[in-house]
């Protein structure tokens, strides 16, 4: 007998499967047919009583004409006709059963009981084995009517998800055709009975992501759904190579509480001296996003969707035509030019004395409105949107790749790889020019390049580059090789491959380099039988041959017949961009990772310098890899840009505070080898290239430190674009000009380049004529033999 709090919900079925006309009388037979069907054991009661009204409402269609179920609703179901046996689906999870066969019912003497019979067996037997296979069953009773209407709207909602997936591919529930299509009557296997539990997805899986989406028993295209699991093991990956990062001390990962406790300060008295500014700021800041909100609104009220025009100066970010076109992506754009408006002149109202503070406050404001771009956000970068749409989530996936492949190169730190790592071969395809490593020491190898002319220049020329990158930034390839071109034009030629230093070498101080500068000068003029050589300096390279021209000043020796400067720095009165990282929290915090570790890492150098120029060397490429799905590209100044190395500890350490932060070279001297050395001891002739873009050594202040040399033969050439462009920059592309001046250097920078004249076309040409009336009479060219085995030996394959 059925329960009493089963009884409610009988009644209600049978009165859903009569028509609306019926009497009492019919009622209660209904009433006496589903209490006879109840008889099966207690457990599987309820479930078996909500999918038997189901399915009744279901059968509703079938009978034409309402008919009122007899007591002979005992006779067995066996005695139907296999035809009219109603199909089970092929998986038990369908949500509703369908129609049994498409003649109606009623067609044949006793239809309607046998579908009555029939039907609230089946549905029992049905709503057993849904019950074990849907989760979403369980055993908490609900008012028929709405077990009715759910019946009724669950599989027109999965027949049309499943309609939308089927040109992509995907199989609606239980493999069973679309809404609407003929069902056939052949019955189904006996297989279709097992309940489909066992085969339930792992979770995570892409088929438990398709059935959490789109209803059970669909599958994601076959694309979509492999590069789905390939996130998976490409987050493991991730979360593996992130746990190799090694912290670093806190001083080098943001700026130290004072300049936090400066700002605020700095807030707190502008609102107490001027709150009507503050309050003015805030309220036209309020008033402008505002008025933006309502101009959108309005033009959706009228259904333009018509963006208004662009404002401002273009931006490159945001070249892509949705900016323009799409009302959504403009106003996220337009609201993100009014944010950073509004975060630059709240940073620009602050009263800060020292102009040091007032130039890290705005570099950080900078930066932090370029980190929160809406193209820095996949759901706000249509480029990004639509090449994931395209490729089906492939654009993405590559792009974990490319991230994970990013983390696991740097040993757990996150820095975009500008280039392919993979597309060059120092010796092979890049930095190539043949020569001969003369001489190695553990501090570094001494190159000496073979001659491309029968005679050469007697006096030799020796180039010390930069160590905090390698020395093949003047050798990428033949076309654009400033050393090549240099041994074409008859000198002979030798250059420095510095160590990549580990962690031994933490006590390896600026004396150190200075020695190995008098010791490569010993050698050179002892391998071409010379008493003096000209020399060349790039960048801190140069600030070290200032300081070593200063102490062969005081010394007494002039080995040195010339010398020449590429950007380099030797006064740091103006620390320009570098302000931000040269005040006491941040070399503070070097000095305590140089103490720790030994050596100032590539990777944190690779940070600094990056962010000077954030969209340019974070942002943009970040999208390009990350988003887009973009390998790096082929780029053999970026892949130089990439190999980067370590500085020993105590000799970044001096050079930040004893040169950049104190400036002791102009002002009392630096102390070196028991000398105080001067940058007016620097008296041989000379030549410095600056350039004119460059944000590392500013061409200004350049020029500062070559006027207050105490040279009386003084050469001063402005290269157009930057820092490394400006440098390497070969006759044969005429890309960019330069400048030079006769104004001298008794006044300021700015006299100088308005009286100065612009010539198209490369500086090495001008350079080389200056060169050449300084390097003596043609000899026969010098064969650097086998020595220590070819160019571009063994320290610069040394990677961080």
């Amino acid at each position: 007998m059925a329960g009493k709090d089963e009884k409610p919900e009988s009644e209600t079925g049978a009165q859903t499967a009569a028509s609306p006309g019926r009497g009492r009388k019919a009622g209660a037979k209904g009433r006496a047919a589903a209490q006879a069907e109840a008889a099966p054991a207690e457990s599987d009661k309820p479930k078996r009583t909500r999918r038997a009204k189901s399915a009744s409402v279901a059968e509703q269609p079938a009978a034409p004409k309402a008919t009122a179920p007899k007591p002979a609703a005992a006779k067995p179901a066996t005695a139907k006709p296999a035809a009219e046996q109603p199909v089970k689906p092929a998986a038990p999870k369908a949500a509703a059963p369908k129609p049994a066969a498409a003649k109606p019912a009623a067609a044949k003497p006793g239809g309607a009981k046998a579908a009555t019979k029939s039907g609230a067996r089946n549905a029992a037997s049905r709503a057993r084995a849904a019950s074990r296979s849907d989760p979403r069953t369980g055993t908490r009773r609900k008012p028929a009517a709405k077990s009715a209407a759910k019946a009724k709207a669950e599989p027109a909602t999965l027949g049309a998800v499943d309609e939308a997936l089927r040109p992509l591919g995907a199989v609606g529930p239980g493999g069973l055709p679309p809404m609407g299509a003929p069902v056939a009557t052949t019955p189904a296997p006996a297989a279709a009975e097992k309940p489909a539990a066992d085969a339930s997805p792992a979770p995570g899986s892409a088929a438990a992501f398709a059935e959490a989406a789109f209803g059970v028993g669909s599958r994601l295209p076959e694309k979509l759904a492999q590069n789905i699991e390939r996130i998976e093991s490409l987050t493991q990956r991730l979360i593996s190579a992130l746990a190799q990062r090694r912290p670093h001390s806190p001083g080098v990962e943001m700026p130290g509480p004072d300049l936090f406790a400066t700002a605020t300060s700095a807030w707190i008295k502008l609102l107490a001296e001027q709150p009507e500014r503050v309050i003015g700021q805030q309220v036209s800041y309020w008033g402008e996003t505002l008025r933006h909100f309502a101009e959108a609104q309005a033009a959706l009220a009228r259904g333009t969707l018509t963006p208004p025009p662009s404002e401002g100066p273009r931006d490159r970010r945001f070249s892509n035509p949705l900016w323009e076109a799409h009302p959504f992506f403009n106003f996220i754009k337009r609201q993100y030019h009014i944010n950073a408006q509004a975060l630059q002149e709240a940073a620009s109202a602050l009263d800060l004395p020292e102009m040091s503070d007032r130039r890290r406050i705005e570099w950080f404001t900078r930066q932090m409105i370029d980190m929160m771009a809406p193209t820095n956000f996949l759901a706000t970068n249509p480029d990004a949107l639509e090449k994931a749409l395209e490729t089906e989530g492939e654009s993405l996936v590559k792009g974990l790749e490319n991230l994970v492949r990013d983390v696991e190169q740097n040993s757990g730190e996150l820095i975009v790889s500008l280039a392919d790592r993979d597309a060059f071969r120092v010796g092979e395809n890049i930095g190539t020019s043949e020569g001969t490593v003369v001489a190695r020491t553990r501090l570094y190898e001494l190159i000496q390049y073979k001659p491309t002319t029968p005679q050469v220049h007697e006096i030799p020329l020796v180039i010390f580059p930069p160590w905090i990158n390698k020395f093949y930034i003047l050798d990428l390839k033949p076309q654009n090789s400033l050393i090549k071109w240099i041994v074409d034009q008859g000198h002979t030629l030798f250059v420095v491959a510095w160590k990549n230093p580990d962690p031994s070498y933490a006590d390896t101080g600026m004396d150190d380099y200075v020695s190995a500068y008098l010791e490569v000068m010993d050698r050179v003029l002892d391998l071409t039988d010379q008493k003096k050589l000209n020399v060349v300096g790039y960048c801190i390279a140069g600030t070290t041959l200032a300081l070593t021209l200063s102490l062969l000043k005081q010394r007494g020796d002039d080995r040195v017949n010339a010398a020449t400067f590429f950007t380099a720095l030797t006064d740091f009165a103006d620390q320009g961009e570098f302000t931000a990282y040269l005040q006491e929290d941040f070399v503070s915090g070097i000095e305590e990772e140089a103490a720790r570790t030994g050596v100032l890492g590539a990777q944190l150098m690779t940070r600094t310098f990056s962010f000077l120029r954030a969209n340019d060397l974070v942002w943009g490429p970040a999208i390009r890899s990350y988003m887009l799905g973009e390998m790096p590209p082929a780029f053999d100044l970026l892949f130089w840009n990439g190999d980067g190395t370590n500085l020993p500890g105590r000799m970044a350490v001096e050079y930040l505070r004893s040169l950049c932060q104190q400036n002791r070279f102009v002002r009392d001297g630096f102390e070196l080898m028991g000398h105080r050395l001067h940058v007016g001891d620097v008296t041989v002739p000379l030549c410095a290239i600056a350039c004119e873009t460059d944000h590392i050594a500013p061409w200004k202040d350049s020029w500062r430190g070559i006027a207050q040399m105490g040279s009386k033969d003084k050469t001063f050439i402005l290269s157009e674009s930057g820092h490394i462009a400006g440098i390497v920059n070969p006759p044969s592309k005429k890309k960019y000009g330069h400048y030079t001046s006769d104004a001298g250097f008794d006044r300021d920078e700015q006299h100088w380049l308005d009286r100065a004249q612009h010539h198209e076309g490369s500086w090495w040409g001008r350079w080389g004529e200056w060169l050449a009336r300084r390097a003596g009479e043609m000899v026969e060219a010098r064969d650097p033999g086998e020595g220590f085995g070819p160019a571009p030996g063994l320290y610069v394959h040394e990677r961080a």
